[in-house]
């Protein structure tokens, strides 16, 4: 038995696989915005897999799977979603998807899916303290501030924010940040780096951002 966690904006699909999983013995918490299920889903270490649809009303999915990363969230990720070009599949696992399964879908391979990624459940990560990112804002608050991010700095830091005080290797954030495989100069990539370090100083952060030469980066 496996606990569920579902994000799905059809009405229809939610409940057919909220009553698929449930009649096969598993448990279930369902949201229907990416805002709704960074709320829900964010501080439960008990899921054992999250489904998560990419075509949110508020949010792209694959920028809720990196937020929810970001807190600390380590279950496994099943991405439902209508586009199904190659490209598309590989920004989903760049964003921390582990599978992805196409509309439409058969129900009992949904299942198959889930009960196979449920085993492969890894320790959940502590995330960084004080921080969180906003997915339908694309937005980085702290205690008391907030300030809106890039595309491309919300990414960088979806990728550093899980893991506080570990090194994050260079080419790691580099694939989460630029997912469709960019050639990106030295020069850009510190770019990002110090408009990340300006704006965790705007809103008084509890981290900096870390170069950790010839390996990566941390926040710490």
């Amino acid at each position: 038995m496996a606990h569920v966690a579902l994000c799905e904006d059809d009405p229809a699909i939610r409940r057919i696989v909220s009553e698929s999983l449930r009649l096969t013995g598993h448990t279930l918490v369902a949201a229907h915005t990416g805002g709704e299920a960074l709320r829900l889903f964010s501080d439960d270490d008990t899921f054992d897999v999250l489904i998560l649809d990419i075509g949110l009303p508020d949010a792209d999915g694959r920028d809720v799977c990196q937020a929810l990363r970001s807190a600390g969230q380590d279950a496994p990720v099943l991405f439902l979603t209508a586009l199904g070009a190659v490209h598309d599949r590989l920004s989903g696992f760049s964003a921390g998807g582990d599978d992805y399964l196409p509309k439409p879908f058969d129900v009992k391979e949904l299942i198959a899916r889930v009960e196979a990624l449920s085993k492969r459940r890894l320790p959940a990560h502590g995330g960084t303290p004080g921080l969180v990112l906003d997915p339908t804002r694309h937005a980085l608050r702290s205690d008391t501030s907030e300030v809106m991010l890039t595309p491309t700095e919300f990414r960088m830091l979806a990728a550093l924010m899980p893991r506080p005080g570990e090194v994050v290797r260079r080419r790691a954030v580099v694939a989460a940040a630029w997912p469709d495989g960019a050639s990106v100069s030295e020069n850009t990539i510190d770019s990002y780096v110090r408009r990340i370090r300006v704006k965790l100083a705007q809103i008084e952060a509890p981290v900096e951002l870390h170069t950790v030469r010839g390996v990566g980066f941390k926040l710490q």
